[in-house]
């Protein structure tokens, strides 16, 4: 009997991978010190401002995807079967490389988190330096991609226990702002005196609504990607708005701001148990980073067999055609990512990526629902949820910083 090609639901296959990846590294690692730099209002408004991206830029895909029959490459497939090959593989493009290295990012992240033990330090010989990340998560990415190659549904099965650490890592976190937080310490909406602009902070906080993306990428793996692709990309960037403003919230009724602007760590001291935050923490980066190993390779799998990449990455080998070569490409952009060392940065050169993917695609929603009688989804938004969203990415894009 021959081997059938394994397929995936909107829990497993979209959703999963998706809220993974949005409770990932920048709500472990950077969420307090956003708290911290700017206040409690402002913090807010940035959660508000990048959902507002995420949800119009989830809800013109999820839109798009139930307009034509969808193969492997995600959002690249949708947007260059409705608007042509050059716009879909400028953002296809521009889409890959944000994917790769967010991969690092996710890595860097765990790196930082993982040599912040002194017991670890001290077994490995290392220091809490740049060099020591740069080691780490060298080693870390080929186990991962080592994974990637073995089989991509065991992949996908070990983020249902990632998961779970996660969701038990938040309620470790909820309990100890009651337990060990000072409330009488609230922030509210004062920032600490000499703070980073509303821009710089920006910048580094929005990766983490980029993770709905992560699913879309898995569209040639779903079961039935015209219903999947809705509801799990809808379902995971409404639970984490709530996550966030719920732990935004937390931070700053029970956590000084200094505490959350010089301490990455803070959340390890306040945790009611800490190695289920640990668990939350190790398990959601790697599993991050492991989400974009599987998805990233698969945009650039579907534009070389479109022909506009080289067709080498368009190869795939066996039953699920798993996009190898491409992989590899990958993980040579995450490695060089890795090697930059320093987690702001890359978030930020991976938010200039993601921006401008997400301008376009919604730009490409618009077009396409005003200009095109045959656009007809069968998951209907309002004609100005795309305008909405390009306007509000275009406006955030102006205000990056630039170095």
């Amino acid at each position: 009997m021959g081997h059938t090609q394994k397929k995936f639901g909107a829990f497993s296959g979209v959703f999963t991978p998706s809220i993974l990846t949005i409770l990932g590294v920048i709500m472990y690692m950077r969420l307090g010190w956003v708290v911290g730099q700017v206040g409690l209002y402002v913090a807010i408004g940035i959660i508000l401002i990048a959902h507002v991206i995420s949800v119009t830029t989830a809800l013109s895909i999820s839109s798009i995807a139930t307009d034509k029959k969808i193969k492997s490459g995600g959002i690249y497939y949708m947007l260059s079967r409705s608007l042509g090959l050059p716009m879909g593989g400028a953002i296809g493009l521009t889409l890959f490389v944000g994917t790769a290295l967010s991969i690092a990012l996710y890595i860097v992240g765990f790196t930082e988190s993982f040599l912040a033990l002194d017991a670890i330090r001290d077994f490995l010989h290392l220091e809490a330096s740049i060099d020591s990340i740069r080691i780490v998560g060298t080693a870390v990415i080929i186990f991962l991609v080592i994974l990637a190659f073995i089989s991509t549904s065991l992949a996908i099965k070990i983020q249902f226990f990632i998961l779970a650490a996660i969701a038990l890592s938040l309620v470790s976190i909820f309990v100890g702002l009651f337990l060990n937080g000072n409330s009488g310490t609230a922030i509210h909406y004062t920032p600490i005196q000499e703070h980073e602009s509303f821009a710089f902070i920006f910048a580094i906080f929005f990766p983490a609504v980029t993770g709905f993306t992560a699913g879309v990428a898995m569209s040639g793996d779903l079961k039935n990607p015209k219903k999947d692709i809705p509801k799990g990309v809808i379902m995971s960037v409404v639970i984490g708005l709530i996550v966030y403003l719920s732990l935004a919230i937390g931070l700053a009724y029970f956590i000084d701001a200094d505490s959350l602007v010089n301490d990455s760590n803070i959340l390890l001291k306040i945790a009611w148990f800490a190695p289920l935050l640990i668990a939350g923490i190790w398990g959601a980066t790697l599993s991050s980073a492991l989400g974009g190993i599987l998805g990233g390779p698969r945009i650039l799998q579907a534009m070389s067999l479109d022909k506009v990449t080289p067709k080498i990455f368009g190869k795939g080998h066996g039953v699920n055609k798993e996009p190898r070569n491409a992989l590899i490409l990958t993980f040579l952009i995450a490695e060089a990512g890795i090697l930059i060392g320093q987690l702001n940065v890359i978030a930020r050169i991976v938010s200039m990526f993601y921006i401008a993917a997400y301008a376009f695609i919604n730009l490409s929603y618009s077009l396409e629902s005003w200009a095109s009688s045959d656009f007809r989804p069968s998951f209907r938004i309002p004609k100005a949820i795309g305008l909405i969203g390009f306007i509000a990415v275009s406006y955030t894009h102006l205000t990056l910083p630039t170095k």
